[in-house]
């Protein structure tokens, strides 16, 4: 018996999320509501990803129409559904009652709700990342769901990056301390196998060792402790974050861990630490402005509107240059690259049309990047350039993002396992006790 189509009512922060959205729903059919292409036309103009996004639908809309009417639809692809345009239709009774008429969001709830009313044989879903507008529709007996197509399957089996491997035998433990200091994968059984750059703990007993799957030899590495621009690593994991931040042969690198974990910090001293090799040192952070205003509604030049968000990165270089004397050349070393903007830090918006080369790159709260921003700033690097990302998967401040649907959750599903990408899972808070406990128990 062949699958019933259905009909997706695309809500407007679905296409800013993913312009190709529309390729997604196979063979069911998809209707646009007109206010949503009136939202588009606002967004149109811009460098932002949203921007982006904007333009490119209605590009693809108009080129999928050509000559034709949108009136019956018209067909996506081969084995698609069909795409049409709905226009705006009298409030039903149902939502006057309860919605005001002139938020936009209700017109095409009140859209959806028509459609689902006029095609009673078939499911109609609203398809939104605005999980107030699905609150709304579902009140109103109206199907809704997130959309979902770039989400990680399961949050709990994510890849940290790191093992565990207890009860190895003593003489191999033995053998990372004899140069060459590695040892054939084969050697120890590991289920599942290991990953390109993947660390891990080897233990028994009382000895141990910290090693990695040294993606260019094939094979187990020891990692010793190093130490970045007078940063030191306060346990494994940080050693691990460090290995690869500072490894050359490892061009993208992912970092997560809740706040207090050294994830900026460490990243940051990895840099200057590597700071003759690339040409610039750059640090950024998406502008996630508070109850999701424009930065615009806040006081002062736009250097005022952006210092609260950008403080933070100033305040991890605080810290490293409180490891020096104020007469010390390194401490003196930072002062001029900032003075020659060969350190620079600036929101994420402001490098998006830079040209990366040899550029050492270090992305923050990269959880509230979208999969598609997280995309377009990787295939901008060039050569010589190294990426790090850092953030906390569980601490996200976008309307339309959470643990699932994030960039950096996305990245580190799919870049698991390749050569030229490491990524580490910070367990432990270093900041305090007190910062520790208020992160587990609050």
């Amino acid at each position: 018996m062949p699958k019933k189509k259905k009909i997706f009512v695309l809500d407007t922060n679905v296409i800013l999320h993913d312009s190709s959205c529309i390729h997604q729903f196979e063979e069911h059919d998809i209707v646009i509501p007109i206010t949503v292409l009136e939202e588009l036309d606002h967004f149109k103009k811009g460098d932002e990803t949203v921007n982006f996004h904007a333009r490119q639908f209605t590009r693809a809309l108009d080129e999928l129409s050509g000559d034709k009417m949108f009136n019956g639809g018209i067909r996506i692809g081969p084995k698609c559904g069909k795409i049409s345009v709905r226009l705006e239709q009298d409030f039903h009774p149902n939502l006057r009652a309860n919605f005001i008429t002139a938020k936009a969001d209700h017109h095409i709830l009140n859209i959806a709700y028509h459609v689902a009313q006029n095609n009673a044989s078939r499911q109609v879903i609203l398809v939104t990342k605005d999980v107030n507008m699905r609150m709304k529709a579902k009140a109103v007996g109206l199907m809704a769901e997130d959309y979902t197509t770039d989400h990680v399957k399961d949050i709990s089996a994510l890849y940290t990056g790191c093992r565990l491997q207890e009860y190895i035998e003593e003489e191999t433990i033995e053998k990372f301390y004899v140069e060459p200091y590695e040892v054939d994968a084969e050697e120890i059984k590991i289920n599942p196998p290991l990953l390109a750059n993947e660390y891990m703990i080897l233990r028994n007993g009382k000895k141990s060792v910290l090693a990695c799957m040294n993606a260019k030899s094939g094979r187990i590495s020891r990692i010793d402790r190093q130490t970045a621009y007078g940063i030191q690593p306060r346990n494994a994991d940080q050693t691990f974050a460090l290995h690869g931040l500072l490894n050359s042969a490892i061009p993208l690198v992912t970092i997560t861990g809740k706040a207090g974990t050294g994830k900026t910090l460490l990243a940051l001293a990895a840099a200057l630490e590597r700071r003759s090799s690339y040409r610039q040192i750059l640090l950024a952070r998406p502008v996630i402005p508070l109850s999701n205003k424009d930065i615009g509604y806040l006081p002062g030049d736009i250097q005022s509107k952006l210092k609260p968000y950008m403080q933070p990165l100033y305040d991890n270089l605080g810290v490293i240059r409180n490891q020096f004397s104020e007469t010390s050349d390194r401490a003196k070393n930072i002062y001029q690259l900032l003075e020659e903007d060969k350190l620079v830090i600036e929101p994420l918006a402001y490098i998006r049309g830079r040209s990366l080369v040899n550029i050492f790159l270090i992305v923050d709260e990269a959880q509230n990047l979208t999969p598609h921003e997280v995309k377009t700033i990787i295939t901008r690097a060039g050569e010589g350039s190294k990426i790090v990302f850092t953030g906390d998967i569980f601490q996200i401040d976008h309307p339309y993002l959470d643990s699932l649907s994030n960039g950096l959750s996305c990245l580190i599903e799919k870049m698991q396992g390749q050569p030229l990408y490491a990524h580490i899972n910070l367990k432990k808070g270093e900041r305090s006790e007190l910062s520790e406990l208020a992160s587990d128990l609050l």
